[in-house]
């Protein structure tokens, strides 16, 4: 890696010039980030929203939900669909997994349900959407209409002026009016007219069906020209509708009515096959055509056509009222702006706030007030993360002042760092990321740890620069020393959030772009440390007159004293408060372990102390609250109760803008289930720089002292789609089953101090009007079940029968009623066209007061229900641990089930897929520590520096009260890389040490002492780099980052002292006793050699004097000559494959030895002797007196033998 210091020293002014163009695009790149609050992410879920007037929860279900799931269940990557049936309404949520194709998968629900329309009732037509968290609103403004001007009026204008000004905005996607009425064309028709001409209500849609439509007819040529023809013509006003021609029968004559016998009028009234079945229309028809044959013939009628005006009342009219929307306790509609995924939340809303006020005059005084927008937090937010990271830039800066004394040293630093950050915007800009609170966050984050790398390089170098030696090859000297451990510390640091690729759900789609920026920023600083800091080097730092020397190697990377150099090494005064300090520990290394080993035990048994939640409050100054009143609570009485609350919420300090809406649903609270019947929404826009978590509870007693005003739930708002909620999912096999289990819980569960806002929302009975048709009854009137109660139907709501455009705008045409049922005797009342002629409703059906589901929830086709509630403070880990409590003290009813869900199953699928993330990080740093120390134990040794590393993290959570959450997970993520880079740094240096043939105690303390500089300046400037954000100065922005800080924080703090103290004992601990075993193993094969060699000498010996006695017989007896000398021979042979035998035999066992031994350590080429300062053998008490000096032994002489000359 030292080559591209080696190139860029050569380029100095390439190098000059490609920082300045990188500097120029991070800039650009910077600016052109989009802000947002949140990275873009697309939750997995689809729903169908289907509208279907006039049914109740239970035709809504059986009808509706039921066949869309059935239909739901075949679409690839379903996890499990979710029906909430209503009165009016249906929706349905399809939960796919993470990471699916969004687009493709919503095609496929669409031709899913698509495929089921027939068996859905008639005019039922299922809405599919998606959403993300760019569905929810960039801003809504509230439009107040004038003194004296109309509402419908003032919501016409916005409609004609406002909607398409803001839509046609750069970014906007659209801008949708929300809470105005609109218009329709209502047509009545009058009974008696129709009937004297002959005709039928169904006349009426006919005529409207069979007019204004445009047909292609073909082409024609006219000269030089082809014209397109076109048949037909639009209806683009109310009196066109009006003089729209009715149908009239066969050949121009209208049929007869007069003379028809009773029996056909009844059956000319009820005529619409839609509302008899078959037989009864069959019926019908036949005593038409007879009485038709049986009256006299007449005259041809006039040619001039009835037109519909003739026959109905037709005119422009404002749709029922079916929600109500207030602003400061006003009438107000409401416009909510949504941008395009590609869009600058910021951008689009300061395009849409400049565009307010000649809007405003446009509208003819009326008011426009912004009630909610993005902007504004977005802004302050990434204000205050930008301000926290620069004063971290300018503490860790301040702590290279401190320990280099250098300002140029520091001058290089403050360049290299604002670079290497600059690098990463440009990352950032070709990943697509936006600049949000995570990505912002991280690159905050990652300053302190951007600034080792700094700091490595040029303390470094400025190490080696000595005058009268080339800069150039110093400074390529002191790159190639550090060149390998920075990039094996970046590579550590990197490593651990490879896993974050790996998590699924939620959390891994916002914390991803966390870890790619952070990768980002580790990268760029390596190659900064690596290819700029050089060149600046070169140019700005110079030689110190007089050096601080020391006895070091600096061949590892890391901070490291001085060159290696002859001559003793100063101690300074940080190494003369430290030395004691490790050599007390070092001759107490099992006192130090206990101590060590009681501390991580006491943090663990406070670990239950510490507080748990998910992700956190987001901090926005938007607060949500509903107001649940009892089930079919009228619109009038809910407005009497809203103004209610607008007045107190207008007495509490800090709260400036009251929205609230009754009744309808839309847009993504489809996502939340639909809307609830009878709740009341408010949106409560604070003063931003208030204590938000106060002002909640100044609400929440404020709202609690109204008596009879329903319930009140609390919750956060904006937009960033984050839950405290628990729930409790339960499931029946019937409806009533359900709601006992669903009572008995919301019982339990209230009784919980921790739990507050406890509710179900099965919710209490909804009354409502059955009608039961008696079967007999009607048949002996000609009519069936369906038929009366389609006519009912037709007589209680309108019928829509068509639409047409009217300035530019859709506008629905409805047949209605001219006298509409009021109440329950008007509804009895109703007369029924039969073939006997009309009867009262209550003649043929019971009609009475019932008591029904509110609405009907379930999951995967089975019924359900949820109980939810909020935890007291902050502390998901109590409130969840009563809830099991509760949920185990209920004694359920048959066939119910009930399980923990919300934000708790949020948590345990988040907590359990981030450990095993840390797992595997951890897997990943001892893979890198093996490669580097090519040694399975060492690393070992370094991984102890992880739980210490959590002992602190823990101790700083409770201390502060911070919660562990889902980003404190990501700091200690972060912690693995952080703190096992520190104990590399000492670790290695004290291999190099033993290497040069230093004693292990002497390695220990001169490697601690040495490293103890470099240790303390990384772990400094991280941690004041992080201390701005873990104080949370600006309370925004931070429910992210302040708790990983926080977390580092106190990592880096335990793990510092583990390095600096734990560390070095527990090194001593297990390198001594691989020392001890060593040299019992050398004992025990030197005292082999010698026996081997004792025996050797004996048997020498024993045949010398064998050889001499054989010598002296054969001289006595010249006779035996020959037999002795052959005896000789064949004994000097025996002897000598005994002493090859023994040699084999030891040559084995000192094998065995030598493989047990640890393996030789070779000198390095260049080293010198490593020895002690004197000052620092007197600080550590380990001064010894010098060894006797001992008498050479005297030279022998050789002798005859070359073994014993060996020897």
């Amino acid at each position: 890696m030292h080559l591209f210091a080696i190139a860029s020293l050569k380029n100095r002014a390439l190098i000059a010039l490609v920082t300045v163009v990188v500097a120029l695009f991070g800039v650009i790149s910077m600016g052109g980030l989009r802000q947002e609050l949140m990275p873009s992410v697309q939750f997995p879920t689809i729903a169908i929203v289907t509208s279907y007037p006039g049914a109740s929860p239970e035709v809504v279900n059986e009808d509706v939900s039921a066949p869309i799931e059935a239909a739901l269940r075949g679409v690839p990557s379903l996890e499990r669909t979710t029906a909430t049936s209503s009165t009016n309404s249906s929706v349905v949520l399809a939960e796919f997994t993470y990471g699916i194709d969004l687009a493709s998968t919503e095609q496929k629900v669409e031709r899913a349900v698509s495929r089921i329309a027939a068996v859905l009732p008639e005019g039922v037509e299922p809405q599919v959407m998606s959403g993300s968290l760019d569905d929810f609103p960039v801003i809504q403004i509230a439009v107040t209409p004038a003194d004296g001007s109309d509402a419908e009026e003032t919501a016409a204008l916005v409609e004609r002026i406002a909607i398409p000004e803001l839509g046609d905005i750069d970014g906007v996607r659209e801008a949708q009016l929300v809470g105005a009425r609109g218009d329709r064309i209502a047509i009545t028709p009058n009974a008696e007219t129709l009937a004297a001409n002959g005709l039928s209500a169904t006349a009426i849609s006919d005529a409207l069906q069979q007019n204004g439509i445009l047909i292609p007819a073909g082409t024609v040529t006219e000269g030089d020209r082809t014209l397109a023809v076109q048949a037909g013509a639009t209806i683009e006003s109310v009196d066109e509708v009006a003089a729209l021609p009715l149908v009239w029968g066969p050949e121009g004559y209208m049929q007869p009515v007069a003379p028809v016998a009773p029996d056909a009028g009844a059956a000319a009234g009820a005529g619409d096959p839609a509302l008899q079945d078959p037989a009864a229309a069959a019926a019908a028809a036949a005593a038409a055509g007879q009485a038709a044959a049986q009256a006299p013939t007449m005259a041809p009628a006039p040619r001039t056509p009835l037109t519909i005006g003739d026959v109905a009342d037709v005119r422009l009219e404002a749709n029922p009222v079916t929600g109500i929307s207030r602003v400061d306790g006003k009438p107000a509609i409401t416009i909510a702006v949504t941008k395009l995924g590609t869009a600058n939340t910021v951008e689009v809303s300061h395009q849409v706030s400049d565009a307010l006020p000649e809007l405003q005059k446009a509208l003819g005084g009326a008011t426009l007030t912004v009630v909610f927008d993005q902007a504004p937090y977005i802004e302050q937010s990434i204000h205050t993360l930008t301000i926290e990271g620069m004063l971290g830039l300018v503490f860790a800066i301040l702590v290279i002042l401190v320990f280099l004394l250098s300002v140029r040293a520091t001058l290089v630093t403050a360049i290299s760092i604002p670079t290497s950050v600059l690098m990463t915007f440009i990352g950032l800009n070709f990943a697509g990321y936006t600049l949000n609170i995570l990505t912002l966050g991280a690159l905050t984050i990652a300053i302190g740890r951007v600034v080792d790398d700094s700091i490595v390089v040029i303390e470094n170098i400025k190490r080696h620069l000595a005058p009268g030696v080339d800069k150039a090859t110093t400074i390529v000297t002191a790159v190639r020393e550090v060149a390998g451990a920075i990039t094996a510390s970046t590579l550590t640091t990197v490593a651990v959030f490879l896993p974050m690729a790996f998590v699924a759900g939620m959390v891994g789609e916002l914390f991803r772009p966390f870890a790619l920026t952070i990768t980002l920023a580790l990268a760029a600083s390596l190659i900064v440390s690596l290819t700029i800091v050089p060149v600046l080097a070169y140019w700005f730092l110079r030689p110190d007159r007089v050096k601080t020397v020391a006895a070091g190697d600096g061949s590892d990377g890391r901070a490291e004293p001085a060159p290696a150099v002859h001559g003793e090494e100063r101690v300074t005064a940080l190494q003369r408060s430290y030395l004691p300090v490790i050599a007390w520990t070092l001759r107490r290394p099992v006192v130090t372990m206990l101590i060590a080993v009681v501390a991580l035990g006491a943090t663990v048994a406070a670990a239950p102390l510490m507080k748990t939640n998910f992700i956190g409050a987001d901090g926005q100054n938007s607060i949500g609250l509903t107001q649940t009143l009892a089930p079919g609570t009228s619109l009038d009485a809910q407005l009497a109760q809203a103004e209610k609350v607008e007045s107190v919420l207008a007495d509490v300090d800090g709260v400036e803008t009251v929205q609230v809406t009754i009744g309808g649903s839309g847009g993504m609270s489809a996502f939340a289930g639909g809307s609830s019947d009878g709740a009341v929404s408010y949106s409560i826009t604070t003063d931003p720089d208030a204590d938000q978590v106060a002002l909640q509870q100044q609400i929440r007693d404020a709202v609690d002292g109204l008596s009879d005003a329903g319930e009140f739930t609390l919750g956060q708002g904006g937009g960033s789609g984050f839950s405290s909620s628990i729930a409790v999912e339960i499931t029946a096999p019937d409806q009533d089953t359900l709601a006992e289990a669903s009572d008995a819980i919301v019982a339990a569960m209230k009784d919980q101090p921790t739990l507050m806002e406890v509710e179900s929302n099965l919710g209490t009975s909804r009354p409502y009007l059955a009608i039961t048709v008696n079967r007999e009854a009607a048949a002996e009137v000609g009519l069936s079940e369906a038929a009366v109660s389609g006519l009912v139907a037709q007589r209680m709501q309108p019928s829509r029968i068509g639409q047409i455009v009217l300035d530019n705008s859709s506008v629905g045409v409805y047949l209605t009623d001219s006298a509409v049922p009021a109440d329950r005797d008007a509804v009895a009342a109703i007369e029924i066209p039969s073939v006997v002629g009309p009867q009262r409703l209550d003649a043929i059906a019971t009609v009475e007061v019932a008591d029904g589901p509110v609405s009907i929830t379930t999951v995967a086709g089975a019924r359900s229900a949820t109980v939810s509630a909020l935890p007291v403070g902050d502390d998901l880990t109590a409130a969840g641990a009563e809830v099991t409590a509760a949920l185990a003290s209920v004694d359920l009813p048959d066939g119910a089930t009930a399980g923990i869900g919300g934000v708790m199953a949020d948590q345990e699928e988040a907590f359990g897929q981030l450990g095993l993330a840390l797992l595997a990080a951890i897997l990943i740093v001892y893979i890198i520590m093996v490669a580097t120390f090519k040694s399975l134990l060492q690393p070992l040794l370094l991984l102890v520096s992880v739980p210490f590393a959590a002992t602190g993290a823990i101790a700083l959570q409770i201390l502060t009260g911070t919660p562990l959450g889902v980003p404190s997970l990501i700091g200690v993520l972060m912690l693995v890389g952080i703190v096992v880079t520190n104990a590399i740094v000492l670790v290695d240096l004290v291999n190099q040490l033993r290497e040069r043939g230093v004693p292990l105690r002497e390695a220990v303390t001169l490697g601690s002492a040495r490293r103890l500089r470099p240790i303390l300046m990384t772990a400094l400037a991280t941690i004041l780099a992080l201390v701005p954000m873990g104080l949370g100065l600006s309370g925004q922005g931070g429910f992210i980052s302040q708790p990983l800080a926080i977390v580092v924080i106190g990592g880096l703090l335990s793990s510092t002292v583990l390095t600096l103290v734990v560390l070095p004992t527990l090194y001593f601990l297990v390198e001594g006793a691989r020392e001890r075993g060593a040299a019992r193993r050398t004992e025990r094969r030197e005292a082999r050699l010698d026996a081997r060699d004792d025996r050797r000498a004996a048997k020498q010996a024993a045949t010398a004097a064998a050889a001499a006695s054989a010598t002296a017989v054969s001289a006595a007896n010249g006779v035996t000559e020959a037999h002795a000398t052959e005896a000789d021979a064949t004994e000097a042979e025996t002897a000598a494959d005994a002493v090859r035998a023994e040699d084999a035999a030891t040559a084995e066992a000192e094998a065995v030895d030598t493989a047990e031994a640890p393996p030789a350590r070779p000198a390095i080429s260049g080293d010198t002797p490593v020895a002690a300062p004197r000052e620092w053998a007197d600080l550590t008490g380990d001064r010894q007196d010098p060894a006797p000096e001992v008498e050479a032994a005297p030279e022998t002489e050789p002798t005859n033998n070359p073994e014993e000359d060996a020897r």
